[in-house]
């Protein structure tokens, strides 16, 4: 098992009963979990999230997670510009 820290932000801290606004939630997950898995596991929809960042970078569904690491999720912002990586 590995422990990661992930921060959920705006509408999606409504998914999770521990989130808080700038406080992380504290998980242990097994090793080789993805991006993607996180999400399932916390019961957050798919399309719920916009954007994932590992660490300050923005991570794919894919992107392995590892002992230690920050993550946070974002939904969709409406308004403003949305500028590609």
């Amino acid at each position: 098992m590995i422990t990661v820290q992930v921060k959920l932000f705006a509408t999606l801290r409504e998914h999770h009963p521990q989130a808080k606004a700038g406080k992380p939630i504290v998980l242990e997950v097994e090793e080789g979990t993805t991006v993607g898995q996180l999400v399932a596991r916390l019961g957050i929809p798919r399309e719920a999230v916009r954007v994932a960042f590992r660490n300050g970078v923005v991570a794919e569904d894919t992107t392995p997670l590892s002992d230690g690491d920050e993550v946070g999720f974002f939904p969709p912002i409406a308004g403003g510009t949305i500028l590609a990586l």
